[in-house]
Formats: C-alpha cells, sequence, structure tokens
C-alpha cells in the first residue's frame, strides 16, 4: 500500500446542510447522486449520508454523540489567518472547541466542530513548511 490517502469521507446527517456550511468557508464542491465532493490539493474531501456510508463500510451507524478519534487538521500561514478563520467557521455554523491560542507544543492553533461534530484543527506551525499551493511538508524530526 502507498503511503497516501485519496479521499477523506465525513457521514454527514444533512449533505446539503454540511455543503452550504463548507462553501460559506469558500469551499467549492460539486454535488453527484448526494454526494459532494471537494477538491483539497492532492486528495479529496467528501461529504456523504452518515448511514449510507456506515452500510459502505460494512458497519452498523451507531450514536453520533462524542468524539469520534479524528481531527482533520488545515494549516496557514499566519496566526491572524487562524483567528480569521475560527471566526468564519462561526459565521458559518461551527462551534469553537478551542479558541486559538499557542500550544503547548509552541504553535498558534484553535479547533472547532463543523455541524455534524467533526473535528477540524487550525494551525500556524511555523515548522510545517507550506508550498504556494497550499501542499504540507514535514520537516526532518531527526528521527528514523
Amino acid at each position: 500500500m502507498e503511503q497516501r490517502i485519496s479521499l477523506v469521507t465525513l457521514g454527514v446527517s444533512d449533505v446539503t446542510r454540511s455543503r452550504t456550511f463548507y462553501e460559506a468557508l469558500g469551499w467549492r464542491g460539486q454535488e453527484i447522486e448526494e454526494t459532494v465532493f471537494f477538491q483539497a490539493g492532492g486528495l479529496a474531501l467528501v461529504l456523504w449520508g452518515r448511514e449510507k456510508l456506515a452500510a459502505d463500510c460494512g458497519l452498523t451507524d451507531g450514536a453520533a454523540a462524542g468524539f469520534g478519534g479524528i481531527a482533520l487538521a488545515h494549516n496557514v500561514r499566519s496566526d491572524a489567518e487562524v483567528d480569521d478563520l475560527l471566526t468564519a467557521a462561526e459565521r458559518a455554523g461551527a462551534t469553537i472547541t478551542k479558541p486559538a491560542a499557542t500550544n503547548a507544543v509552541g504553535f498558534y492553533s484553535g479547533a472547532f466542530t463543523d455541524p455534524d461534530g467533526h473535528a477540524w484543527e487550525i494551525a500556524h506551525n511555523p515548522g510545517f513548511t507550506l508550498a504556494e499551493d497550499g501542499s504540507l511538508t514535514l520537516p526532518d524530526f531527526g528521527t528514523s
């Protein structure tokens, strides 16, 4: 298996509501058969009905409450951009779960959940280089 991710699919309770939320943040998607696809750099973010996604994975959809054990991250180029994006997310209907601050590791970040409770971290970490197209290059951590 190659070390890459092609798609991240979020199971959502209302595809239209979720599409509206992400489009309010400036994303542009394409809807095909009640599924919304957003090009996100070298991968795609997909919004699909939660029950359909669970069934497609051979699972039973359980309660949506609580932390699902995954967080999506969006790195930006400045502390001010973290603040601006958290404000835009809240205006679009997000719940701010962690106001922006310098964290224990020393970079500036905050977090929100989308209307279906999917967690997003917004971070400015000067050690993680962002290319002009927004793709991230990890630093050499000096470990093997």
